[in-house]
């Protein structure tokens, strides 16, 4: 094993701690009161060829791998967490599905946008009524005079608001009892289509997070993503590497957690001398480093195995699941190390608490991760 980066990775990660340190970090706190979008941050990740990272250049990419995106997922996160969610969510459920499943003409008229920054990339799947149960999906799509009319509603989507086109989760008929679920990419202007940004969420606050209405959204049956009744399938495929960049996304929360905690236990002087010299403190610290070292081992096995075309589902589960309950328990103990200080906003930890919780519960709950990789240990 070869524990090393490439010096392609070595370079990309250089090229991003220093713009999540210089660009993203200095204004994370005052975004999250804000609850302001970083849009400016993501059009100087476009000049520097970042939003498209890993796809090929040929669709206007760079051709990287899925490492390197989960390195520039966890750096931004480090800087902040909203960024992090946007960035990966734009990659793994934006552009992801069009790269996979899309026919040329498809990833040409969409993909590219998404890989310039022209548009940010989004994904439609949650509903009210389908969360981990995807399968409860009610959304619909009757095929009319050579057109998809799309009627429901989807929740808890990020980007929406600044997404030209999604690709969307839909009923398209039923096959042996059972709902045909399809992927259909739609423009976010079509007529009825609405974009309802106004939860009020616990974190995360600078990041975008919608409500998707369709009444009667017509499309063209071109719009079609991947063959009709493969929805389902393709969503899954999906998520297995969206999940890595949430993991990464885990790894960024924790690594600046624990960043601060070690910063202030050198500075804050009780009884005398600085808490680091307590050994109550050392050990906190000691486990939070180990933690963060193994989950991100697990996040980069995930990728490598992905880039090797090689069969990564349970690694992925495993790489999200353990980074995501590794970082709430470091932010809290950061939290902790803190005291009172911890629980105030000027000193950001209590934030990426906030933000890391999500970590828990996005593109499938620690539970579900426990299904899947119960699933894959039991079939062998």
């Amino acid at each position: 094993m070869n524990f090393d980066l490439t010096s392609e990775q070595e370079m990309i990660l250089k090229t991003i701690r220093e713009f999540a340190d210089e660009e993203v970090a200095p204004g994370a706190l005052d975004r999250d009161r804000n609850k302001e979008f970083p849009i400016e941050i993501f059009k100087k990740m476009a000049d520097l060829g970042l939003m498209g990272l890993p796809f090929p250049e040929e669709y206007g990419g760079a051709g990287a791998d899925t490492v390197s995106f989960a390195i520039v997922t966890e750096e931004l996160s480090r800087a902040c967490g909203s960024t992090g969610i946007t960035y990966s969510a734009h990659i793994s459920l934006g552009g992801a599905p069009l790269y996979l499943f899309g026919t040329e003409e498809q990833k040409q008229k969409y993909l590219v946008p998404i890989c310039t920054g022209e548009t940010f990339g989004a994904f439609g799947l949650t509903e009210p009524s389908a969360g981990s149960d995807a399968g409860g999906t009610r959304t619909t799509a009757v095929e009319k005079d050579g057109d998809y009319i799309i009627n429901g509603n989807k929740c808890f989507i990020t980007n929406a608001s600044y997404a030209k086109h999604l690709a969307l989760t839909a009923i398209t008929g039923e096959a042996d009892g059972k709902k045909e679920i399809s992927a259909i990419i739609v423009p976010t202007d079509a007529d009825g289509f609405k974009v309802i940004d106004n939860y009020e969420k616990m974190g995360l606050h600078a990041s975008n997070t919608t409500e998707l209405v369709l009444e009667d959204v017509r499309v063209p049956t071109e719009h079609l993503l991947g063959k009709k009744g493969e929805g389902f399938k393709q969503f899954l495929i999906t998520l297995d590497g969206g999940r890595i960049g949430i993991g990464a996304m885990a790894v960024g929360i924790a690594q600046a957690a624990y960043e601060k905690a070690v910063q202030y236990a050198k500075e804050r002087q009780q009884f005398g001398r600085s808490l680091s010299n307590f050994q109550a403190i050392q050990f906190k610290l000691a486990d939070m480093a180990m933690k963060i070292d193994l989950a991100r081992n697990m996040v980069y096995k995930a990728a490598w195995l992905k880039d090797q075309g090689r069969a990564f589902s349970k690694e992925a589960s495993m790489c999200k699941l353990y980074a995501s309950e590794i970082c709430m328990e470091i932010t809290d103990q950061a939290v902790q190390i803190h005291g009172g200080y911890g629980y105030m906003r000027d000193y950001h930890v209590e934030r990426f608490m906030r933000d890391g919780k999500l970590t828990e519960i996005g593109e499938g709950t620690s539970e579900v991760q426990r299904l899947v990789i119960a699933r894959h240990i039991l079939s062998n």
